[in-house]
């Protein structure tokens, strides 16, 4: 397999892909800004590794003269998958990344011509937003080509890693998202509660501005578009006194000091609640005659189907021919990729 690099390595979800890479005899760069972090890694893993910095463009070109293909770890993705598309096009070296940030999604798909000029794929979201919600998108279609309205959710046992609640709270002063004919809105957090069986029970729940509200839309072309999460009454009475202080967060010294609080007091969770960590995974296709059809998975962990999800992406690219252009994870991939990683399985009663 072709020369590939993972930006991001020293991050709790970037470490926990290199460590499995070598696991599976795969030898990546392992890239970052900390050099002290970066080289430990490094020498612990038995892998080569380098100091990339996102504010040099030469510089990144440089470090990817010697890769077919970069995988991104590294969020809040608003920060550092512009360099590295943008890098990434000027060398043709393919790029994944494990965003879940609609902004990341929906830039990478102006970029299409661009990609394809370049003969290089661009596929944002090979982790758990969005490879399972988006192949249940994808499924979906396939069962109900007339759909109009598409309704995604899930419902995780899992606690956040520092990464990913640092990228929620860079988008916190956006409030929630939904597609609706085809255009994306802002809603407040906790619109559209209904209540969802994720595939265990009725259960509370609200819309998220979750990564499909951008990706479903280009794997289905269905218009309409909501996704949603389990929540308690406790969580739903915070969104409601979110939406009344989002503005706070609009400004960058606030959002800056609340990661550094996240960075100092986050942690990730251990090997042993990943491994007993569970995930439903939800879908809903409706027509404009009120037909309706469903489908109900589910999964580890979610950083757990990261990992396998990222790095079966990553083999897929660079082991298989593929066709260039900005995509997303179903469309890549194939609907039903996410049952072919470990522990996904149908429930019963899917269309």
């Amino acid at each position: 397999m072709s020369g590939w690099l993972i930006y991001g390595a020293t991050g709790y979800t970037g470490e926990l892909i290199a460590r499995e890479a070598v696991k599976q005899g795969l030898a990546p760069i392992l890239a970052g800004r900390n050099a002290l972090a970066i080289e430990t890694l490094g020498k612990r893993l038995g892998l080569p590794a380098r100091v990339l910095l996102l504010d040099h463009p030469a510089a990144i070109a440089a470090n990817l003269s010697d890769v077919s293909l970069v995988l991104n770890c590294a969020g809040p993705f608003i920060h550092t998958a512009e360099p590295l598309l943008h890098a990434c096009l000027g060398t043709r070296v393919h790029y994944l990344d494990i965003s879940g940030e609609i902004a990341i999604l929906e830039r990478a798909q102006t970029l299409d011509s661009q990609a394809i000029n370049a003969g290089i794929v661009i596929c944002p979201g090979v982790g758990f937003d969005v490879i399972p919600t988006d192949c249940i998108a994808a499924m979906l279609k396939e069962a109900l080509p007339e759909a109009t309205e598409l309704a995604l959710g899930f419902e995780s046992t899992q606690r956040l890693s520092p990464g990913t609640a640092k990228t929620m709270v860079e988008h916190l002063a956006e409030g929630g998202k939904i597609r609706r004919e085809g255009k994306i809105e802002n809603v407040p957090f906790g619109y559209g509660e209904r209540r969802i069986d994720f595939g265990h029970g009725h259960a509370r729940a609200m819309a998220i501005p979750w990564g499909d509200v951008a990706t479903a839309y280009y794997t289905t072309g269905i218009p309409n578009i909501t996704v949603y999460t389990r929540v308690t009454e406790r969580q739903l009475w915070l969104a409601e006194i979110l939406n009344a202080f989002r503005f706070v967060f609009r400004s960058p010294a606030v959002r800056r000091f609340v990661q550094r609080r996240i960075e100092a007091r986050v942690q990730g969770p251990s090997q042993a609640t990943r491994e007993a960590g569970t995930t439903w995974v939800w879908g809903e296709a409706r027509d404009r005659d009120g037909v309706t059809k469903t489908i109900r998975l589910t999964a580890p962990d979610a950083y757990a189907l990261t990992v396998s999800g990222a790095l079966g992406a990553v083999r897929r690219v660079l082991e298989h021919p593929v066709t260039a252009g900005s995509t997303t994870p179903a469309r890549l991939l194939g609907s039903r990729y996410v049952l072919d990683l470990p522990g996904t399985a149908l429930l019963p009663g899917a269309v």
